[in-house]
């Protein structure tokens, strides 16, 4: 798995994410707790890594869960506020710091009651999805769900 994430994120290998969501969107859709789900929303990147990268890495994986699952795709809703230097290269909990206040939302109305899955490509601390969590949180009458492509040990 960590070879997949690595291809994506460094190599521009874009269908890896793809092909990860056909996969766990099939999966999540015989769950009946994701049934619900209306939307589908990428933890977002910063425009600078943005302008880096070329891409979001969790774009077409967040694109094909939500194909599968019938839902909407947003991506104008969470929003990056700062810039921080590569989290991998930190440890665990200088990687928490880091993602305090980072994110902030526009366009809120979008998920009013709604089910959203949040989705990111890996969990390491869990401070950038506690983080987007936070701040999705407070949309009235919001419920939120979190997939991701994988989990750091």
């Amino acid at each position: 798995m960590q070879n997949l994430i690595h291809n994506l994120k460094y190599r521009g290998r874009e269908e890896v994410g793809e092909e990860l969501g056909r996969w766990l969107g099939q999966e999540l859709s015989q769950k009946t707790r994701y049934q619900s789900i209306d939307v589908v929303i990428p933890v977002p990147l910063h425009k600078v890594r943005l302008r880096e990268r070329g891409y979001n890495q969790v774009e077409k994986f967040g694109i094909e869960i939500a194909k599968k699952l019938n839902a909407e795709y947003i991506d104008s809703v969470l929003k990056k506020n700062s810039y921080n230097k590569k989290q991998s290269k930190h440890v665990k909990f200088n990687r928490w710091m880091n993602t305090v206040e980072t994110f902030g939302t526009q366009n809120e109305s979008l998920l009013e009651n709604k089910h959203v899955l949040l989705v990111d490509d890996i969990v390491t601390t869990g401070a950038t999805i506690e983080s987007c969590v936070n701040v999705i949180k407070d949309i009235p009458r919001v419920k939120i769900s979190i997939a991701t492509m994988a989990m750091a040990e």
